[in-house]
């Protein structure tokens, strides 16, 4: 039997719902085919795993590619918050990029 990947990793999300990757990954597959259902999956992340700095990144360039530019840049700058606060250089540097692209665009 040939198992899709969107089954796949909502059995792993079934067999463990307290890990907030399988959640990101279900979230990120989503983001190909149902924006609706990513949505969903990382409005949940940022309910349940709020410190889950990945997040971040992936909710802004979707509001960025849905036109929501308030929201992306909301979700980008709460991001670098946060990855500031965890010292984590690495996302500060990509969410701000992000941001930064984000504002050159719709200047």
């Amino acid at each position: 039997m040939n198992i899709s990947r969107l089954d796949q990793l909502k059995a792993f999300l079934e067999e463990d719902p307290n890990d907030p990757f399988n959640i990101y990954a279900l979230a990120l597959e989503y983001t190909k085919s149902n924006t609706d259902n990513a949505l969903y999956y990382f409005h949940q992340l940022l309910d349940q795993f709020p410190e889950y700095v990945s997040t971040y990144y992936h909710l802004g360039k979707l509001y960025q590619g849905l036109d929501r530019f308030e929201e992306a840049e909301n979700t980008f700058s709460k991001g670098i918050q946060l990855a500031t606060k965890l010292n984590k250089t690495k996302d500060v540097s990509e969410l701000k990029n992000a941001l930064q692209q984000l504002r050159d665009e719709n200047l």
